[in-house]
């Protein structure tokens, strides 16, 4: 049997700190897997489960989007993965006893580790007004509640449904057709507090907010540039299709303020040379980059680029792009001094990667949420999309651009129409297809919506999937908001710090997980997600729910649909309930690439949805061509004396949920509140080693945000900056501090002044 969950809390003792590792994975990651799934589950129900991750027939990793080779390994998912696998298949249960025995009070007194550790909800359960505790709810009782507080609203705009990654697609389907129907596009998700900035560039530049790249042209390409991106602790099995392409001869260039043990070299568990030899060292050239300066490295490589005779692809930029020339004229020039100072690099750096991007001819570049939350964020990735453009790199075998995503799902969400600004071919298709009207004023994204519940515009939240509170900047402000409503729903597999946030009431309901069975009326059913390379594939559990009447998303959906728009709405729901068939036939009708949609997702490995930049060099923009844009150098203004903080994962954490306390790879262990400060910079601030300080955010609206006893830790960082894991240094990125275009919080540049702990 699995282990008791703790009863005390370890998240809050001190941390201990070790040297940071050199290499990832090998028999560590082995025994460290094994280690947690045993804590989680039962020998038996670890060998079931773990050998059907991300396997024909069986069901999706529900932790990141990194899609599957065409020949999977036996054992096709990695360290976090099957981290993410044995939260959710544990064998602990949460009954309404539990809530019986500790007030919501109290739970909010708990770390996020301490709650997703008491195992799987069973129960759909009522907060009611003024209640200390939640009690047992029936599930028709639960949506009418829902229903009646949907109805009473002066306007459809006064709710907000919020949509996680691990959403499927016929879910996601559903959902945001509930929504519509109802007659709102206030549908935020967590793309807007991730890679909404690369949806955006990408959308404008090249027409499709995607990538544009699959795992064979990684195989192909020449030289694979890594931005802003941890793969060895947010997309681990990334690592062993970079040792591959390594194999087959690319150059890979890392561009990070920290080293990170992944990409330095990797320990292919799966191979003898991993597993008994040093492995493979993955980077050849390691540029440890200012937070903020990948800009200003990007422009400075253009700018090189267009000086050197025959370096820009010509023919391509002709046919296939606009505005050359304004870039052209604008990238002439370069201040270096501002570069050096924008970049912390040393020129000959620069010029390094330059030769190996001459010297290579099929180039990628793949990025994450480094790149991705900075006020500059979008004029960055559509600098990274002007260098790919100078050398005909869109379009090509080997070549391309990656934006690589975190959530399972989170890509094919917005796919299936989770977005607050829906196009308007999409909203005319939902409406041909359901007969009716969609709401075509644009929505609330996630930032949008903290601020709409503030104010008091917002009064009913419901969430599908995720952690709201602790995902979100702010985290005072984002508590006090939800507080606000009337009532806060959220769908969940786990106990998280959302449920004990609540609005007047608040309800739970428990959800099926990938790895549960899903049966209907019907029979078995499935569900379908989509990768970050735009690979869409079935996904079907195999485990006994954690309690017998458990309902799936989509039926939690269609139920919830039919008590709120009543008997007279024309939507079969109850049918989309017993067979997920009648949902993907009208999604191949209103979202482009699905046609045959039944069919094609019953392939083994799935189907790749059209990419036109990809596929014909066709590029769906205002312009018809990819877009050249100009992107002025910007920098961050950080006061003399402070710190620019970044907020990132530890090694045993996917997104907000926390599996243990250790970050085996930066050589913390035991805890989480460090802060990571290059030792020159500390040397200049005057704190020690294994000080205890408090992290302190500076921004123009003069509000005090502080995160409480944080330990000093001396780490190799690029100098002027500082790093520290989120969710715990939420509550310092202030919710305007915002990127230009997106709307995606500045996670990555928060100004800090480090106070030695009263």
């Amino acid at each position: 049997m699995a282990k008791q969950p703790p009863h005390r809390d370890p998240a809050q003792d001190a941390p201990h700190v070790g040297p940071p590792a050199h290499a990832a994975a090998g028999l560590p990651a082995i025994g460290h897997t094994l280690r947690m799934a045993a804590d989680q589950m039962s020998p038996g129900r670890v060998l079931a489960t773990l050998r059907k991750v991300n396997q024909p027939g069986g069901f999706d990793c529900p932790g990141c989007a990194w899609p599957e080779p065409d020949k999977p390994h036996l054992a096709e998912f990695c360290e976090n993965g099957a981290k993410a696998v044995a939260e959710e298949a544990t064998e602990r249960r949460i009954t309404p006893e539990f809530f019986a025995a500790h007030p919501v009070a109290e739970l909010a007194e708990r770390s996020g580790y301490w709650l997703g550790q008491q195992g799987r909800l069973t129960t759909p359960m009522l907060l009611d007004e003024d209640a200390t505790h939640y009690a047992p709810i029936g599930w028709d009782e639960a949506f009418a509640l829902i229903a009646a507080e949907l109805t009473a609203l002066g306007s459809p705009d006064e709710a907000a449904f919020y949509t996680s990654g691990r959403t499927s697609n016929e879910a996601a389907f559903a959902y945001q057709l509930f929504a519509r129907r109802l007659g709102t596009n206030n549908l935020p998700d967590c793309s807007n507090m991730c890679h909404e900035s690369s949806g955006s560039a990408l959308t404008e530049t090249l027409g499709v907010g995607k990538g544009s790249v699959s795992l064979k042209d990684l195989y192909q390409a020449d030289l694979i540039i890594v931005a802003g991106q941890n793969p060895g602790t947010n997309h681990p099995r990334m690592l062993s299709a970079l040792e591959r392409a390594k194999r087959a001869g690319a150059k890979i260039v890392s561009v990070n303020p920290l080293p990170e043990a992944g990409l330095e070299r990797f320990k292919n568990p799966q191979t003898p040379r991993g597993l008994a030899g040093g492995g493979t060292k993955l980077t050849d050239l390691f540029l440890q980059i200012r937070l903020g300066g990948d800009l200003a490295l990007f422009r400075a490589l253009n700018h090189l680029l267009l000086t050197t005779p025959d370096a820009v692809d010509e023919a391509f930029v002709a046919e296939h792009c606009a505005g050359y020339r304004e870039f052209a004229a604008e990238a002439a020039d370069l201040d270096r001094p501002a570069t050096l100072a924008a970049t912390g690099l040393p020129w000959e750096q620069i010029e390094e990667l330059h030769r190996l991007v001459l010297s290579s001819r099929k180039i990628i570049v793949c990025w994450a949420m480094g790149l991705t939350q900075h006020k500059h964020s979008v004029p960055t990735i559509r600098e990274v999309v002007n260098f790919l453009l100078l050398r005909g790199n869109v379009g090509r075998p080997g070549a391309g651009v990656c934006p690589v995503r975190g959530h399972s799902n989170v890509q094919g969400d917005r796919t299936m129409g989770i977005f607050e600004r829906p196009s308007t071919a999409f909203l005319d298709a939902l409406g041909k297809e359901f007969a009716f009207e969609p709401p075509r004023a644009h929505g609330h994204d996630t930032v949008d919506t903290i601020r709409a519940m503030r104010d008091g515009r917002v009064k009913v939240f419901f969430a599908m999937g995720g952690n709201f509170v602790s995902a979100s900047p702010d985290t005072d402000a984002t508590e006090a908001a939800m507080r606000r409503c009337r009532l806060t729903v959220h769908v969940s597999t786990k106990l998280n710090r959302s449920h004990v946030i609540t609005g007047a009431r608040a309800l739970i309901l428990p959800t099926l997980g990938r790895t549960d069975r899903d049966v209907s009326t019907l029979g078995p059913q499935f569900v379908s997600v989509e990768d970050s390379m735009g690979m869409v594939h079935s996904s079907r559990g195999g485990l006994r729910p954690p309690a017998p009447d458990l309902l799936s998303e989509v039926a939690i959906v269609s139920r919830l649909a039919r008590a709120a728009l009543g008997p007279q709405d024309p939507t079969p729901w109850e049918d989309f309930a017993r067979d997920y068939d009648l949902i993907r036939d009208r999604i191949a009708r209103v979202v482009p690439g699905f046609d045959d949609f039944n069919a094609k997702v019953r392939r083994p490995g799935g189907f790749a949805l059209p990419h036109a930049p990809r596929d014909s060099r066709t590029f769906p923009t205002a312009t018809g061509k990819a877009n050249f844009t100009v992107n002025p150098l910007t920098a961050p203004d950080v006061p003399p004396g402070r710190l620019l903080l970044q907020t990132l994962r530890s090694h045993d954490q996917y997104n907000t949920t926390v599996y243990g306390l250790d970050d085996r790879y930066r050589g913390i262990t035991g805890g989480r509140r460090v802060v990571l400060v290059n030792p020159a910079d500390a040397a200049e601030l005057g704190l020690a080693d294994g000080q205890f300080v408090d992290l302190v955010s500076e921004w123009k609206d003069c509000v005090e945000r502080r995160a409480a006893r944080f330990r000093v830790v001396h780490y190799p960082v690029a100098r002027g900056g500082a790093a520290a894991y989120y969710p715990e240094t939420n509550v310092l990125v202030p919710l305007d501090s915002t990127a230009d275009i997106s709307n995606t919080p500045t996670s990555k540049a928060v100004v800090v002044r480090l106070e030695p702990t009263a």
